[in-house]
């Protein structure tokens, strides 16, 4: 017994440095094949492409139409005088700001108001002779009724008793009642010519009257008086003519509602609606003003292919100058909370078609096709094809390749536009 345990422990001491020597080996061997394997690794993300993507966010999207134009007066006319006259008082200058019916000028017309005194006597003659001629119908009625009296009674005697009056009684009364009855016609003829030159009188009256109130030249409407032909003393001539070269009064613009005259694309006009706000940036004052579509032509041009629109822009402080440039943004189309990627993310294949490139899970490349929506000239909107918060590549898609392996930089999508 003592010598079997003698020889298993010599058999041990001798299959212990065997067991060291094999652990060893077997370390050296799986110590190198797990660095091997991280450096795989390490090596893939060395070799992995930095890419810049975007993620598909949701948002307000509204294709706007930005066009350059030039501030108009709401209307502007030249003041003529209606009839001919020197200015006897100036009330305006250049640059007066004036009110509806305010006074501008005062012409002096001796002749024509003598001529409306002339037409005031005429009509109070006129007026007596329809007195007079009133007063004479009533004297011949008066008289035919006395008149026809008489007759009428010679006539009932004569019936029931032929022998007490003699017929040329009768026949003189008669005479008078025949008389009588057309002096009263003549009289009701007198008074209707009376009444006809009342009317004619103050008719002629009336007219010079509305022609002497011309002399006061007033404003047809606010604005602004942006020439001053004429001064005190100006002989100002009757403006009833298409002469163009009839001296004015003054140029009077309409400031305090300005317009904007936008030259609508052919792409544009169905989008077109009354009533729409449009934001007007005016660089000059730094401002951003608000207008609306008031009117439209609805008729395309034939040389320009554009539809005359109308903006009009509210100015009650005179802030706007008429003449200064400004930058109208039409809104065309507006989608609410939609899916959206910026324009350089899709490559564009068709009218609603185009391609983007997903950055997946595993961050490798894949092409992936989708429907598109409403572009702007910043984003597009992504009806199908895509996810929110999936990330796209952000630029140039031809460097890329599907299935590529990249390292996925975001970017911002306020720096992205």
């Amino acid at each position: 017994m003592h010598v079997m345990n003698i020889l298993r422990t010599s058999s041990c001491q001798r299959l212990g440095p065997v067991s060291a020597l094999l652990g060893i080996c077997l370390s050296a061997v799986l110590i190198p094949g797990c660095r091997s394997g991280d450096k795989v690794r390490a090596d893939s993300q060395a070799n992995a492409v930095p890419v810049a993507v975007v993620k598909a966010t949701r948002k307000d999207l509204s294709n706007t139409l930005t066009i350059a134009s030039e501030f108009q007066p709401f209307q502007e006319i030249n003041i003529y005088a209606k009839v001919s006259g020197y200015i006897r008082k100036l009330h305006i200058d250049w640059g007066s700001h004036v009110k509806q019916g305010q006074l501008l000028a005062e012409l002096e017309i001796p002749e024509l108001q003598q001529q409306v005194q002339q037409d005031r006597a005429s009509a109070e003659r006129s007026a007596h002779d329809l007195t007079r001629a009133k007063e004479e119908v009533s004297r011949a009625e008066s008289a035919y009724t006395v008149a026809h009296l008489m007759y009428q009674r010679l006539a009932d005697v004569q019936k029931t008793q032929p022998n007490l009056v003699a017929q040329q009684e009768v026949d003189e009364a008669e005479g008078r009642d025949r008389e009588a009855s057309a002096n009263v016609s003549a009289a009701k003829a007198s008074l209707a010519a009376a009444e006809q030159g009342v009317v004619a009188a103050k008719a002629a009256l009336a007219k010079d009257e509305a022609l002497y109130s011309y002399s006061r030249i007033t404003a047809p409407f606010d604005g602004v008086v942006t020439d001053l032909s004429a001064y005190t003393g100006a002989l100002l001539p009757a403006g009833t003519s298409s002469n163009k070269g009839d001296l004015a009064l003054c140029r009077l613009s309409q400031n305090n509602m300005l317009r904007l005259v936008i030259p609508m694309p052919e792409r544009a006009v169905p989008d077109v609606r009354l009533g729409e706000t449009v934001a007007v940036d005016v660089s000059t004052l730094n401002r951003t003003f608000e207008g609306k579509i008031v009117r439209f032509s609805d008729q395309i041009d034939r040389d320009t292919r554009t539809m005359r629109t109308e903006v009009d822009v509210p100015n009650p402080k005179y802030t706007l100058v008429a003449g200064m440039y400004a930058t109208a943004r039409i809104p065309l189309h507006t989608v609410q909370n939609a899916l959206t990627v910026p324009i350089q993310a899709v490559q564009v294949s068709g009218e609603d078609r185009g391609t983007v490139l997903l950055v997946n899970s595993s961050n490798k490349i894949e092409k992936r096709e989708v429907t598109l929506g409403l572009q702007t000239a910043s984003e597009a909107e992504i009806v199908a094809g895509l996810q929110p918060n999936e990330m796209v590549v952000f630029g140039t898609q031809s460097q890329f390749k599907p299935g590529q392996l990249v390292s996925p930089k975001l970017v911002e999508t306020s720096k992205a536009e």
